[in-house]
């Protein structure tokens, strides 16, 4: 049998699961009652500039006041103001929204309406054990209205005396919400979530310290405490904005933040979606300056979130600054981002837009651009990483700097190293290092025979290395100090070995008898003469994956299995010493002093080890 009918939803439960559910955070109800305060007042602008309001509008400014000795908060707003009846329609029956009612009838206005829910003012019960409304309409001739209610479905509606045009809203703090009474904590949540609303907003007071004309000591003047910006700068045009606007900005948003950024990129989009903002994009070297959820979501000038998490991609979130799109689906509390169509079309926008100008300002100022590049690296090694869209456009503009400090596109790259640097299979090999200092011996080894060094030191430079490396048609990367030099980028022509297989088999033996064999392998070498008698190299492949796994933060794999190479130079005079002396004391000391010179050259020499190596070079001086 087939029936039909209406689900009951039982009104005495709807205000236990607001107070526990409906909200994120508790402090919201600052945010949702202000917001509503601020519709209010944009419904009755709206209204004016149609001629549908007799009166002049006068000051517009909302008040938060805190009373701590009546344990009340108040909002109060001089807008549109509602009717006994609207009050019936909005207030008593939950979730019919009258932001929402309105923008249909007044659609073709650009009314700049916040609220779309009809929950907002239900907030603040998690806070309040009585709520008070107070309201006079704009209408003339209409009477003011006092609604009340103890978070109960029961009310109590009457009339009332009240002067002005608007509404106050009247919270009677629960005792264990006792916090929202100190007028401190107020004006915090006020700046966090009011602070770029349209109409001004005020609470308090605050101290301004000056010197009156033709005194000597500074007095303090009370004035109200305005909370906002009412005209943030990513809501003007672009072409009004001088580059000083943009990093004063910067500061009022990030007042603690000691550093300017590199450049900033303002977004103005109408059409497929409505998104503006600003993104600014920071300094940042090291791992240790990465700083996620600097960017902040605003839905009509108010603060939704800065957990921004499928909004933009991740790498996007190393920017700072703001974005403000009315098209960005919330769930019923403003907190949460919900998924859909327009949020992956916003992300894919942005990307593509701070792709543009970063290809914008490589074409059209390179020497600026490699000034900055130092900066930039890390964000676009990043985006590359993780977004293949982003790398394909980051291609074009991305630059490799050599030990020297020139710098070079890939392309650009492949063409100065490609008549020396191919080894006998024809595959090119990129040379790098990562740190110059303490590969210098490996860096100077591999000038010596004519070939270019990338300088790679940055935290993200193995990843990167990684992906671009399938990419690349016939090459490969290599550290120089992964292998000796002739075999990094082997060559058709061998030196020949000077040492007999017998007297290369006892020189090994000799080193062998003073390492430790789990951590390093020796090999004899034919090198040139000239080359140093002994190195430590280790796998490229083991290294790589080691660096990416403490990057990670993982439990080390291959750091378990961390091994070197000794290799020896057989061709170098030294080696021909060692194996004609006699005396073993001194064998075993050059044998040692030669290991050690090695290690110390990798910074694996340290403790007990490097002492003695100290004490035995001064015994040999």
């Amino acid at each position: 049998m087939q029936t039909k009918g209406q689900i009951n939803v039982q009104t005495e439960n709807i205000f236990p699961v607001i107070k526990k559910f409906l909200y994120s955070e508790h402090d919201i109800f600052i945010r949702e009652l202000v917001s509503n305060a601020v519709d209010a007042t944009q419904k009755l602008k709206t209204l004016s500039s149609l001629g549908k309001v007799d009166n002049e509008i006068g000051d517009l400014t909302i008040d938060i006041k805190v009373d701590k000795e009546n344990k009340t908060i108040t909002v109060s707003d001089k807008g549109i103001g509602m009717t006994a009846e609207e009050v019936e329609k909005y207030i008593n029956q939950i979730a019919f929204s009258g932001a929402e009612e309105f923008l249909k009838k007044f659609k073709s206005e650009d009314a700049n309406i916040i609220g779309h829910f009809g929950l907002g003012f239900y907030s603040s019960f998690m806070v309040s054990t009585q709520v008070d409304i107070l309201t006079k309409s704009y209408l003339n001739d209409s009477k003011a209205v006092k609604w009340s209610c103890t978070g109960t479905p029961d009310y109590e509606m009457s009339e009332t005396d009240k002067a002005e045009r608007g509404t106050d809203i009247v919270l009677h703090i629960a005792d264990d919400c006792a916090e929202f009474l100190e007028e401190s904590k107020i004006v915090t949540l006020l700046h966090k979530y009011c602070r770029f609303l349209p109409i001004p907003i005020r609470c308090g007071e605050e101290s301004k310290w000056e010197k009156p004309e033709g005194e000597e000591k500074e007095v303090e003047i009370k004035q109200p405490r305005i909370i906002n910006n009412i005209n943030p700068l990513w809501k003007q045009s672009p072409a009004d904005i001088q580059q000083e606007d943009y990093l004063k900005f910067y500061r009022e948003l990030y007042p603690m933040s000691f550093e300017e950024p590199l450049f900033q990129i303002h977004l103005n989009v109408d059409y497929p979606f409505n998104l503006t903002g600003i993104l600014y994009f920071p300094k940042v070297k090291n791992q240790m300056e990465l700083q996620k959820n600097k960017v902040q979501l605003y839905c009509n000038q108010v603060f939704i979130t800065d957990q921004l998490e499928g909004v933009i991609p991740e790498f996007m979130m190393l920017l700072h600054g703001v974005i403000d799109s009315p098209d960005i689906p919330l769930n019923v509390s403003r907190s949460y981002l919900q998924s859909d169509s327009n949020v992956k079309k916003i992300s894919t926008h942005i990307t593509k837009k701070v792709a543009d100008k970063l290809e914008e300002m490589f074409k059209n100022d390179r020497e600026d651009f490699e000034k900055k590049w130092d900066d930039l690296k890390v964000f676009i090694e990043y985006g590359s990483i993780t977004d293949e869209k982003f790398y394909e456009k980051a291609k074009n503009f991305m630059l490799f700097k050599n030990v020297d400090g020139k710098y070079f596109t890939l392309e650009e790259y492949r063409t100065h190293i490609e008549t020396l640097q191919k080894d006998k299979n024809d595959v090119l090999v990129h040379l790098y290092a990562h740190e110059l200092d303490t590969q210098h011996v490996y860096i100077q080894a591999a000038k010596e025979k004519g070939y270019d060094v990338l300088l790679m030191d940055g935290f993200l430079d193995t990843h990167f290395i990684n992906l671009i490396e399938p990419k690349m048609e016939k090459s490969r990367f290599a550290r120089v100090d992964a292998d000796i030099m002739d075999k990094l980028i082997e060559k058709d022509d061998i030196i020949p070995a000077k040492l007999s297989e017998n007297e290369q088999k006892s020189l090994k033996e000799i080193f062998e008898n003073h390492i430790n064999k789990d951590k390093f392998t020796v090999e004899i070498a034919n090198l040139s003469e000239t080359e140093l008698p002994i190195l430590i190299t280790q796998n490229e492949f083991m290294r790589r994956y080691k660096d990416m796994e403490k990057l990670s933060g993982q439990k080390s794999f291959y750091g378990n299995f961390e091994h070197f190479n000794l290799v020896i130079n057989g061709n170098h005079p030294i080696a021909s010493r060692l194996l004609d002396e006699k005396d073993e004391k001194k064998k075993d000391d050059l044998t040692h002093q030669l290991i050690d010179l090695a290690l110390l050259s990798q910074n694996i020499l340290i403790g007990e080890k490097l002492s003695d190596f100290i004490k035995r070079s001064v015994e040999l001086l």
